[in-house]
C-alpha cells in the first residue's frame, strides 16, 4: 500500500514492504508511476535503480522479511529517495574489490546523486538519495532537440549519412530561422520570441 501527501507544497509518497527479492519489481512499478503522476518521468530510470540499490541493501544487510519503507519526496530542485529500515548500522563506502558484487552498490549511487547519507531514526535508520530534477530536465530538452533535428532533416531531404557536428549546427540554424518565418506569418514578433528564448536559455544554463 502507497500513501502519497500531494499539495502546492509537498510531493511525499511512502511504499511500505518487506525486504524480498520479489518486492524489487513492484517497488519499480510503483516509483515509475508515482514519477509520471508527478510530472517528472524524465528521472524514473535512476530513480528506479537508486531505489533497487537501496532495497537490495536492506535485504543483504537487514534480512529477508525486515519490514522497510521506501519514501519517495520532491525537495525543491532535487528528488529524495530513501529507505527506512530497524537497523541502526550505517552503511559506509569501501574500496572496491575484485568480487562483482563487493562494495559496488554505494559507489553506484554515489555517482549517480548529487548527494547521499544516513539519518539515525527512533527506530533504525534511513539511507537517502538525491537526485537533481534540473539535470533531467536539461537531459529531456537535449532529447527533444535531437528528435526535432532527425525530423527536420527527414523532410528537409538531407542525406541519410551520419551528420558531421558542423553540419547539425547548420540544421540548428535552419530550424530556428524556419520558425522564426512561422512566426512572422502567424503576426508574431521574431526578436521579442529570440529575446524570451535567450533569457529562458541563460536562466536555465545559470541553474545547471
Amino acid at each position: 500500500m502507497s500513501i502519497h501527501e500531494e499539495d502546492a507544497r509537498r510531493l511525499r509518497c511512502v511504499l511500505p514492504f518487506e525486504a524480498a527479492a520479489a518486492e524489487l519489481h513492484q517497488l519499480r512499478k510503483e516509483v515509475k508511476h508515482t514519477l509520471e503522476q508527478w510530472g517528472a518521468r524524465d528521472l524514473t530510470d535512476e530513480a528506479e535503480l537508486v531505489a533497487t540499490e537501496l532495497v537490495t541493501n536492506v535485504i543483504k544487510h537487514v534480512g529477508e522479511g525486515a519490514s522497510a519503507a521506501l519514501v519517495l519526496e520532491v525537495r525543491g530542485d532535487c528528488l529524495r529517495v530513501e529507505v527506512h529500515d530497524k537497523s541502526r548500522t550505517v552503511p559506509a563506502l569501501r574500496a572496491v574489490c575484485g568480487e562483482a558484487e563487493c562494495g559496488r552498490g554505494l559507489h553506484l549511487l554515489a555517482s549517480l546523486c548529487e548527494e547521499w547519507g544516513t539519518l539515525l531514526t527512533e527506530t533504525g535508520k534511513a539511507v537517502w538519495c538525491d537526485l537533481s530534477i534540473e539535470s533531467a530536465r536539461h537531459c529531456m530538452r537535449v532529447r527533444r532537440a535531437t528528435l526535432v533535428l532527425t525530423e527536420y532533416r527527414r523532410v528537409a531531404g538531407a542525406s541519410s549519412a551520419v551528420p558531421t557536428s558542423a553540419v547539425l549546427e547548420e540544421s540548428v540554424t535552419d530550424v530556428i530561422t524556419d520558425l522564426l518565418h512561422w512566426l512572422q506569418a502567424q503576426g508574431g514578433d521574431p526578436g521579442q520570441t529570440l529575446d524570451r528564448a535567450q533569457m529562458h536559455f541563460e536562466a536555465e544554463a545559470d541553474v545547471a
